[in-house]
């Protein structure tokens, strides 16, 4: 069983990675083999304090994007009533992306899920495939500069996504299930997606974070009671606390990477050097 300071640590681990586009989960595997701890990372435990951190780091995004939920919500409460989506109602057409690019991840996930992260789950495969989350930041970077820059008047980033057709919503959901690999990042994939259907890295990055709090936050909140359930204190107390690291740790990171990618040069370059090399060390450690 994980002692506390090793929960905090990969708490803390979980809260930047989940956020930042280089793959929590991979991380999650790597770093307890890396330095040489003694954990059974498919045990019932394991998986649950994943959940616990998970849930924290998908109630600091709904709490970071509250007031834009609140808007979301009514724009969709409007779109019900009215049985329509009025072209000028940007935070009905926002919610309804939102569900259709919710639908494949969540979908797909709960009918795959144990089955390819049982499959994946070791650490040399979640290295490798961390270098592969590198090139796929990477490949989305070097497309999206071939692509027409296409201009925009529209002010306020939620206008701007709310162009994207519903069949892109729905590719940017897509990407998102190759971070049932880990190794691949949720974030990362569903920037990817954004860049690659012409939104700027702040609008995709938006877009993102969005997305996560549903996907995240309900497959963690379908599972979190067998923590409880189980009445292990030790193993629940532990879990507390790499949840409350994850939190302290996504707040910080989802303040710092939206006013990162404000900036209109600033690219997935970084992050995608970061996998590709981490993995690469990673492999040659874990050989």
């Amino acid at each position: 069983m994980l002692t506390y300071v090793q929960g905090i640590i990969l708490g803390a681990l979980q809260g930047i990675s989940e956020l930042f586009p280089i793959s929590s989960l991979g991380h999650s595997v790597i770093l307890p083999q890396v330095f040489g701890w003694n954990i059974n990372e498919q045990s019932p435990f394991f998986l649950m304090f994943l959940v616990a951190t998970h849930f924290a780091t998908a109630l600091v995004l709904l709490l970071f994007f509250w007031k834009d939920w609140l808007r979301i919500a009514k724009g969709l409460f409007r779109s019900f009533r009215d049985r329509e989506i009025q072209e000028s109602d940007h935070d009905a057409k926002l919610g309804w992306l939102l569900v259709a690019g919710t639908i494949p991840a969540g979908i797909l996930g709960l009918l795959f899920k144990d089955q390819i992260q049982r499959y994946f789950i070791s650490a040399q495969s979640a290295a490798f495939f961390l270098i592969l989350n590198g090139f796929l930041l990477a490949g989305a970077e070097i497309l999206r500069r071939k692509r027409k820059k296409e201009s925009s008047n529209l002010q306020g980033s939620d206008a701007r996504i709310a162009k994207l057709s519903f069949w892109q919503g729905v590719k940017v959901g897509v990407m998102q299930i190759l971070a049932l690999i880990p190794g691949f990042s949720r974030t990362g994939s569903a920037i990817a997606g954004g860049l690659l259907n012409g939104l700027s890295h702040e609008d995709a990055v938006r877009f993102s974070f969005l997305l996560a709090t549903p996907i995240i936050g309900a497959a963690a909140a379908l599972e979190l009671p067998q923590l409880f359930i189980s009445g292990n204190m030790a193993a629940i107390t532990v879990a507390l606390s790499g949840a409350l690291a994850a939190g302290l740790f996504a707040y910080l990171s989802v303040k710092f990477l939206t006013k990162y990618f404000s900036t209109e040069d600033r690219t997935l370059a970084p992050f995608a050097i970061y996998c590709f090399f981490a993995g690469i060390a990673a492999m040659i450690i874990l050989k």
